[in-house]
C-alpha cells in the first residue's frame, strides 16, 4: 500500500505554527536559539531536522523530540523511495544452519 507524502518538518512548522500565529522567521528562530538562516534552510526544506534541533523545537513548541525526528525521518524515506532504483539489489537468502 502506497503512504501518502509526509510533510517536510519545515513545511509542518510553517503551517502548524508560524502562519496560524503569525511567528516570522527570526522571532522563532530567536526562541530556538539558532540563527535565522539555520530556521530559514529547515523551512525551505534545505536542511532536515537534526536531533539537536528537535530538542529545540520540542522544548519551543511542543511534541516530543522522537516526533520531529519521525517527521523527518518518513520525509527522508519518502524522498529516498521515489529516487532509488532496487531493480538490480538481489536477496541473499539466510538459511539457518
Amino acid at each position: 500500500m502506497a503512504m501518502h507524502k509526509p510533510p517536510h518538518p519545515g513545511e509542518f512548522i510553517y503551517d502548524t505554527y508560524m502562519e496560524p500565529f503569525g511567528l516570522s522567521c527570526r522571532y522563532l528562530a530567536s526562541k530556538l536559539n539558532v540563527a535565522a538562516s539555520t530556521l530559514n534552510r529547515v523551512l525551505k526544506k534545505q536542511s532536515g531536522i537534526s536531533p539537536e534541533m528537535a530538542l529545540r523545537l520540542s522544548k519551543a513548541l511542543g511534541r516530543n523530540p522522537e516526533s520531529w525526528l519521525a517527521m523527518q525521518h518518513n520525509y527522508d524515506l519518502w524522498q529516498a523511495r521515489k529516487q532509488i532504483k532496487l531493480g538490480k539489489v538481489q536477496k541473499i537468502p539466510l538459511n539457518a544452519a
